[in-house]
């Protein structure tokens, strides 16, 4: 193995010094969108991995899918910038990264199957970290207790145990808060990152955020400062998160599928809406979804036939008449635009919120964008009868174009 000398505040910048050479059990950060918080993780997985000989690392989301594209591809990124591509041999199934020389292991885990992460064992060393990425997504304490006991036993001497969870800070009455922000640990370091410490960014970057800044000052301080975001005047607080078996819901008298599709490309994510409706018992049952940026027609085609679900009744976004009929004539042939008028974001949702909604925890966009969609606020703080623009709403919208024929009437007319 040739030596090679990198210099490290050159490749990880600055802001996180302290955050960086932290060896208790639990290092937390929450922070702002673009602050470099997992990025600066995946450095330093990969830094100390190659330090420690005996240390292993494990991975995990709450669903095991969006891993790739999240943790193994800002590990991939690390052990590129690091200049070490040769002693490191990353696979995609199983999903793993093995440092060559020595065998250690990086794990990757979803919560959504939960044994086996119970049943973990590395052939060479200790299973010694865990780095728990979008920890916001863990809403259930008693799930992350569980993770927390899967860092036990003997580590070889010199090794130490640590857990890490970075996280943007959504909602205030989080468990995450309680338990490591508002407590004085010598075990806990718990810090909060912004866009301002990643000397990286560029010019249109910053001023996104300064834009942010000046147009809505109440997202910038979730978004652009890292603050904890306070929940008040939600939408619909009429849903739970549950684990349910999708083919004993379709088993249930009177059940139909609900399919919505809202459109999106560079900023926002292309975003489908996949439920079961029961009209007489007023419930929703949510069991998938797709989220993801920079889809064309074709690629949407794509994701919605590895669902299995290309020749079910789709409603979309009548916006979009020419990505709808494209959709059509790839073979999503009943797919159409939903009816818009002045009232219907408003009438939508007062009829969704009849309905008792539970969310699959697989959902996890679902879910956040769920608990954190509110209604707007005059300069005065007062409710007014429209969502919040500040909020993601790309599923929600999606779920009212799904919901359309099971809430409209036929004497209700728009206008």
């Amino acid at each position: 193995m040739q030596n090679k000398t990198v210099y490290l505040p050159d490749v990880v910048g600055g802001g996180y010094r302290d955050f960086w050479n932290f060896k208790g059990r639990y290092r937390v950060v929450k922070g702002s969108r673009g602050s470099k918080k997992s990025k600066t993780v995946a450095l330093w997985c990969i830094w100390n991995l190659m330090k420690y000989p005996g240390a292993n690392l494990l991975v995990v989301r709450k669903v095991f899918r969006t891993l790739k594209d999240s943790c193994y591809s800002d590990l991939l990124w690390a052990i590129n910038r690091f200049g070490v591509g040769g002693l490191w041999d990353a696979k995609a199934s199983p999903l793993e990264i093995t440092f060559k020389p020595t065998g250690q292991k990086v794990l990757f885990r979803g919560l959504d199957d939960p044994l086996k992460i119970a049943s973990i064992a590395v052939p060479n060393g200790a299973l010694c970290w865990l780095w728990i990425e979008e920890a916001f997504e863990i809403t259930r304490e008693a799930d992350f207790d569980m993770l927390d006991e899967s860092i036990r036993g003997e580590i070889p001497g010199g090794l130490f145990k640590q857990i890490t969870l970075t996280l943007n800070p959504w909602d205030e009455r989080h468990w995450i808060k309680k338990r490591f922000f508002d407590v004085k640990d010598l075990d806990v370091f718990a810090i909060t990152t912004t866009y301002l410490c990643n000397e990286w960014l560029d010019n249109r970057d910053r001023v996104l955020f300064e834009r942010m800044k000046e147009r809505n000052p109440r997202r910038y301080q979730v978004a652009g400062l890292g603050n904890w975001g306070v929940i008040e005047g939600l939408i619909y607080d009429n849903w739970r998160e549950e684990t349910f078996d999708l083919d004993e819901i379709c088993k249930l008298d009177g059940v139909q599928s609900a399919f919505g599709l809202d459109f999106g490309f560079t900023t926002d994510p292309t975003a489908l809406f996949c439920g079961i409706v029961c009209t007489k018992s007023k419930k929703i049952w949510v069991f998938d979804e797709l989220y993801e940026k920079g889809l064309i027609n074709r690629a949407i085609y794509k994701r919605v036939e590895q669902m299995g679900i290309q020749k079910e009744r789709i409603a979309a976004d009548s916006a979009e008449p020419k990505s709808i009929e494209e959709l059509r004539r790839l073979g999503i042939h009943k797919i159409h635009g939903v009816k818009k008028g002045p009232d219907s974001v408003r009438y939508g949702i007062q009829a969704l919120q009849d309905f008792e909604i539970i969310i699959h925890r697989r959902c996890v966009n679902f879910l956040r964008e769920i608990s954190t969609y509110t209604w707007d606020v005059d300069r005065f703080e007062q409710k007014l009868n429209r969502p919040s623009a500040q909020c993601e709403d790309h599923l929600m919208d999606a779920m009212r174009y799904g919901m359309e024929r099971f809430t409209q009437t036929e004497t209700f007319s728009w206008d």
